[in-house]
């Protein structure tokens, strides 16, 4: 992975603590929408980490099989990764 990994550490350490505090808005039977607004703000960290990686992956390891022929592997996988990103 080539992505900066400090800039992914933290985001990931900033969704964690999140979900940490949604166990606890959980256990303290915190108001509904309060808990879905939270679980949002979960996804869309993840979601932002998911893309800066796969955006790395495909400028760097899909970009050099494609140089040295060995590209349908590599081209298979992030196709099944768009399939679960479409469902």
């Amino acid at each position: 992975m080539r992505s900066d990994r400090e800039k992914i550490r933290r985001l990931l350490k900033t969704a964690r603590g999140q979900i940490d505090g949604l166990m606890r808005m959980v256990d303290e039977d915190r108001y509904c929408v309060d808990i879905s607004n939270q679980i949002l703000a979960t996804q869309a960290i993840l979601r932002n980490v998911n893309n800066q990686i796969l955006q790395d992956h495909l400028n760097h390891c899909v970009r050099e099989a494609m140089v040295t022929d060995d590209a349908t592997e590599k081209i298979s996988e992030i196709m099944s990764i768009v399939d679960k990103l479409t469902k």
